[in-house]
């Protein structure tokens, strides 16, 4: 759904003083305090064969397996290295679950980072979307710390008028599972652009303006008359102006835009569509759906122009009576398989691989030694990262944990080094680029000392 006026009395304020009523809204939340001229001005992109450097950044609720997806341990004893056994891929010495054959396949489209070694100790996917850990907010500069996409927001904008930072996270029971982050500091205009609400079988394109359904929206009296509403709201705040010459614009995007034709799946081959498997709608408890054709919308989103896409997918977390480790894993894997491998080959196909990266992790890893309930609990101490396309060298493994998986024992990698990597990606310069915050001081995207990883980009 997308509301660009809410309803009267929502009053949640946001650090800006916008409230909730003043921000487009996609799938029922809030996208962002950004000016009608960048939200409203979204067109069709034209395919003009230009590079469009952008990431999806998938992320698994839950803390997924390292144990089990990507460093199993077959020598070790049987209470720790489980039942799942390794294959061999298409690289020499590369070996990941045998649950993952369409992946074993393509592994010199990716890279594994077996050494991710300084996960918070928490179920929390704010790590994955900042790169920075939960205790450092008391020490962010007034407006927050910037999710990671809200910085390539500022620093690279979207082709085409289509917001860059956008988010495919559906809103979770354990609520710091769906949240892909704000603008922080940045500023509200660079936050990501909610586009799912709580019912994954609500359809986004399903569109609402003050009360107007999509049918209805060639009636343009009624349409400017909400956008009249919205401005004097907006205007009231200081924080947005110019409105009037993007009005003929809303009625386009509103109507037909590239946005909204990126969500429709139906418009797709359905031949691709038909590779990322079907979708299972419903929750497992407070995780996110199994909304695995989202890979295919996030690359579609790209395509029409953003640069980042944050999404959730399921739920990882299985160390207790109601959800033993292998048989969950034997249930969810494949799909994760199939969903993964399509998205790769799809950006493969459409020669996106230079151009667009994929990062897929969860927040901490899984305990060695398994528990009583078949299952391992949660592990900070070890963490594992996925990385694919951006033009990065593929094909090899960083790092290595000791021979039970305990911790890392070859080459520790910070979240903050993923990072910058990916900021290398999209053609930023961790070196030098900054961003002012309120007071008019520089921050980097990183901490001082921070590198891109030289195995990946050199």
């Amino acid at each position: 759904m997308i509301d660009l006026l809410g309803k009267r009395g929502s009053g949640t304020a946001h650090c800006d003083g916008l409230t909730r009523r003043n921000f487009l809204k996609i799938g029922g939340m809030a996208a962002g305090g950004l000016s009608l001229g960048q939200l409203l001005a979204v067109e069709a992109r034209q395919k003009t064969g230009r590079s469009h450097k952008a990431v999806i950044n998938i992320y698994l609720p839950g803390g997924p397996s390292h144990l089990d997806f990507f460093d199993l341990k077959p020598d070790a004893p049987k209470e720790i290295r489980g039942e799942f056994r390794p294959i061999k891929t298409n690289v020499p010495g590369i070996e990941i679950c045998e649950l993952f054959p369409r992946l074993a396949k393509m592994a010199d489209q990716f890279s594994i980072i077996r050494s991710l070694a300084d996960s918070e100790d928490a179920h929390d996917c704010f790590q994955c979307m900042t790169g920075r850990r939960s205790s450092e907010k008391q020490n962010a500069p007034r407006g927050g710390w910037p999710s990671w996409g809200a910085w390539a927001s500022k620093l690279q904008p979207s082709e085409g008028g289509v917001p860059s930072n956008m988010s495919l996270m559906y809103p979770t029971g354990n609520r710091t599972w769906g949240e892909a982050g704000h603008g922080g500091f940045i500023g509200a205009a660079h936050s990501p652009m909610q586009l799912v609400q709580k019912d994954p079988l609500a359809k986004p394109q399903n569109l609402v303006l003050e009360g107007i359904q999509l049918d209805r929206l060639n009636d343009r009296a009624s349409l400017l008359r909400g956008i009249d509403k919205f401005r004097r709201d907006t205007d009231a705040t200081g924080q947005i102006g110019g409105l009037d010459e993007h009005n003929a614009q809303a009625l386009n995007i509103l109507s037909n835009g590239g946005l909204m034709d990126a969500l429709d799946v139906s418009k797709e081959d359905p031949r691709i569509a038909e590779r990322y498997g079907v979708n299972i709608p419903t929750y497992q408890r407070d995780g996110a759906p199994k909304m695995i054709r989202n890979f295919l919308i996030a690359r579609r989103l790209i395509e029409a122009g953003a640069r980042v896409v944050s999404l959730n997918y399921s739920r990882w977390d299985w160390h207790g009576a109601d959800g033993m480790n292998f048989p969950r894993s034997r249930e969810e894997m494949p799909l994760l398989d199939q969903g993964l491998s399509a998205l790769l080959t799809d950006l493969k196909e459409r020669g996106l691989d230079k151009d667009v990266a994929v990062v897929m992790w969860g927040e901490f890893g899984r305990t060695p030694k398994i528990n009583s309930n078949n299952s391992r609990d949660h592990w900070p101490r070890a963490n594992f990262a996925f990385l694919a396309g951006g033009g990065m060298n593929h094909g090899q493994v960083i790092g290595a944990t000791d021979k039970h998986g305990n911790e890392p024992s070859e080459r520790p990698v910070k979240f903050q080094e993923v990072f910058a990597t990916l900021y290398n990606c999209l053609g930023i310069d961790t070196a030098t680029a900054t961003v002012l915050d309120s007071q008019g001081r520089p921050h980097y995207l990183v901490d001082s000392g921070i590198k891109p990883l030289p195995e990946l980009i050199s």
